[in-house]
């Protein structure tokens, strides 16, 4: 007699959930919350606490937006972080490609001497630069000396000497950060074009430029952010009268005691890197989907 066998329907089964692949994840996010996440709340709330009651207030952001020394100390932050990206993103992309294509022995030698400048540290290598740009510095006694000039240049305690201080600190960056585009670029694309009758200048032009587009966005947001942020050298180089975004918030809590106000133009500074990562990452974007139609 035969036998009829029912089968049930298998139990789905429970997804487990992998906790072991986001352990090596605990750690990091633990130092990140205690050391990042929490301050940046706390000086986020202190932007809208009253110096005196504590209580809730939007004061101190008025105050900055009234304010036309803040202001202006707020666009000369972006002009002087602009002109550092173009000119870090300018000097280091030939010597990224040369370090990226060389195979020379001196390449090790160019390379050491690229990132030389990080060996030593911020204060020494702006007051380096103090001692070439001011008015009896180096530059300005030898064209004195040599009967160029009569008076000594405004080389620094101004934009300008702020600008060739920072470019100096933040080359290295730029450097490193062009030299990983410009080495994912497959050489043979560059001697395929020349195999076929383009020149060297045409194959930069329409063959490395557009595919180190990445590196080149990178360059400018990095050198950009570390330039707003800067300290130091704008206050070395700048001058008493060079007040920068960074300059004003040292101030504000040293001298003036005033952390609420404080913490408003840390507020703002970093709005102003989160909205020049995010225009700068939909410019890439846009250029890499307009290169690959």
């Amino acid at each position: 007699m035969a036998t009829i066998a029912f089968s049930t329907p298998p139990r789905p089964t429970r997804i487990a959930f992998p906790f072991k692949v986001f352990l090596p994840l605990s750690l990091p996010s633990i130092v990140l919350l205690l050391f990042f996440a929490a301050p940046m709340g706390l000086m986020l709330g202190l932007s809208f606490q009253d110096q005196e009651t504590g209580t809730f207030t939007l004061a101190s952001y008025g105050r900055f937006f009234s304010d036309e020394l803040v202001l202006a100390g707020l666009g000369r932050t972006v002009v002087m972080s602009g002109l550092v990206a173009t000119c870090v993103t300018i000097l280091a992309y030939p010597l990224a490609y040369y370090l990226a294509r060389s195979t020379s022995r001196w390449r090790t030698l160019v390379f050491a001497l690229a990132i030389a400048p990080e060996l030593a540290g911020v204060v020494l290598r702006t007051y380096g630069w103090l001692v070439i740009l001011e008015d009896r510095g180096f530059i300005n006694s030898a064209l004195v000396w040599t009967g160029l000039i009569s008076e000594p240049l405004p080389l620094s305690k101004n934009l300008f000497g702020v600008v060739v201080g920072l470019t100096h600190v933040i080359l290295p960056f730029g450097v490193l950060s062009l030299l990983t585009s410009l080495q994912g670029i497959n050489p043979n694309l560059e001697k395929s074009a020349q195999i076929l009758g383009a020149s060297r200048l045409a194959v930069i032009r329409y063959i490395v430029l557009p595919l180190s587009v990445p590196g080149i966005v990178s360059s400018l947001l990095i050198a950009f952010t570390m330039a707003a942020s800067a300290y130091a050298t704008p206050a070395l180089l700048g001058g008493a009268a060079f007040k920068v975004m960074a300059t004003m918030v040292y101030e504000q809590v040293l001298f003036y005691i005033d952390w609420s106000f404080a913490a408003v133009m840390a507020n703002v500074l970093l709005a102003m890197m989160l909205i020049s990562a995010f225009v700068g990452s939909r410019l890439e974007s846009r250029l890499q989907q307009k290169l690959h139609l």
